[in-house]
């Protein structure tokens, strides 16, 4: 089976190595790109919290810190793990990994949060947190001149499931989570299987389930 990886260049490393080690075939054909956005020397003192929820925004939130941190908070594992790779112990990480789970997970009142991400980010903190939204970068779509052939794409971000459904149409896919799938079906994707962690190991094991329910359909 040959699983096609989508992450933007140099993302796609450590899921393409265990994606080999467990038999599979793996193309890369990245969708996105980050774009960071320009902006002044960043300080965050005075919040409460400071919510991130990509990697990407992690790295971007450390681009331009200056100054300390309040208590962060992490949409999930890949992203507390971003943080501690930069020396943060999040204070909180979300079990379900949206900002639907984030914003019912942090204390209540939280008091003045900071949600830092991408530009066009869903706004459920906002709304629910009543949290100050700065956006730190954008995620831009690319489309690759000829895209690989492949049995299953996995598609780690709504942003490259819409990417996907314009470069590769009606594609089966497997997904990192519930606002990925949504947003694949929306663009009419099939989504073979959803990751039930947002990590690695997750998209591993969907990926496995994805080439199981292909294996035992009628041909």
């Amino acid at each position: 089976m040959r699983v096609v990886l989508t992450r933007r260049a140099g993302a796609n490393d450590r899921l393409a190595q265990r994606l080999r080690e467990e038999g599979f075939d793996v193309a890369e054909a990245p969708l996105i790109r980050v774009e960071p956005l320009p902006g002044p020397p960043l300080r965050v003192e005075g919040y409460d919290w400071l919510v991130v929820t990509s990697r990407a925004g992690v790295a971007e939130l450390f681009r331009r810190l200056a100054g300390p941190l309040p208590r962060v908070a992490a949409i999930g594992p890949g992203t507390a793990e971003a943080l501690r790779e930069r020396g943060v112990e999040p204070a909180l990480v979300a079990r379900d990994s949206t900002q639907e789970g984030l914003a019912r997970e942090l204390p209540s009142p939280a008091g003045r949060v900071l949600f830092a991400g991408a530009e066009g980010a869903r706004d459920v903190l906002v709304r629910e947190l009543a949290a100050d939204f700065l956006p730190l970068y954008r995620t831009v779509p690319l489309r690759p001149a000829a895209f690989p052939a492949g049995d299953v794409v996995v598609v780690a971000s709504a942003s490259a499931a819409r990417a996907l459904a314009e470069a590769a149409p009606g594609r089966a896919c497997v997904s990192i989570g519930p606002v990925t799938s949504r947003a694949a079906r929306e663009r009419g994707l099939r989504v073979a299987a959803e990751a039930t962690t947002p990590d690695v190991e997750g998209l591993v094991r969907a990926v496995k389930l994805a080439a199981s329910r292909a294996a035992s359909s009628p041909s």
